[in-house]
């Protein structure tokens, strides 16, 4: 039997156009929010007061991976719109759901009755060889360079 063809909407190319644009301002607000850390008697990021706005942040970019993920009629265009393609794209949502799901507060597991099953879910595709907190210590941009050249991302610099 054929597979069946799915048609794309705009709406459904607007997602990994969102999804690009939602990881450049998620790096530009970590590093802002850090600046305005170390302004602050170099505190944390988690106790910065508007922290839980980056994860807010982070649940957006996750829903939408999650969305791109799924439709795979949309493969080919990811493949044309970001750097490594599909694989790229699920490497590094699983760094970010991680990164939500290390980051959420009991509080904030509470308000979601799927908390512990999207939880599971994440973890069950997390590579636990992976020690999260190598890194700890870097500066901003050093943990960015980092990551992008674990995910064999062009950073444009010579």
């Amino acid at each position: 039997m054929a597979e069946e063809q799915q048609t794309i909407t705009e709406d459904d190319l607007w997602l990994i156009d969102n999804y690009i644009v939602l990881i450049d301002y998620y790096d530009r607000t970590i590093s802002r929010i850090a600046a305005r850390c170390v302004r602050q008697g170099n505190i944390a990021l988690e106790e910065y007061k508007f922290y839980p706005y980056v994860l807010d942040v982070l649940e957006e970019i996750c829903e939408t991976g999650e969305a791109i993920m799924n439709n795979h009629a949309l493969y080919p265009y990811v493949e044309r719109k970001i750097s490594g393609g599909i694989e790229a794209l699920q490497n590094n949502l699983a760094i970010f759901q991680s990164e939500l799901t290390n980051n959420q507060s009991p509080e904030m597991l509470k308000e979601d009755p799927n908390a512990a099953q999207k939880i599971n879910e994440a973890m069950s595709n997390f590579d636990k060889a992976v020690d999260p907190t190598v890194g700890a210590g870097m500066n901003i941009d050093e943990l960015m360079q980092k990551l992008m050249a674990e995910n064999n991302i062009e950073t444009g610099e010579n």
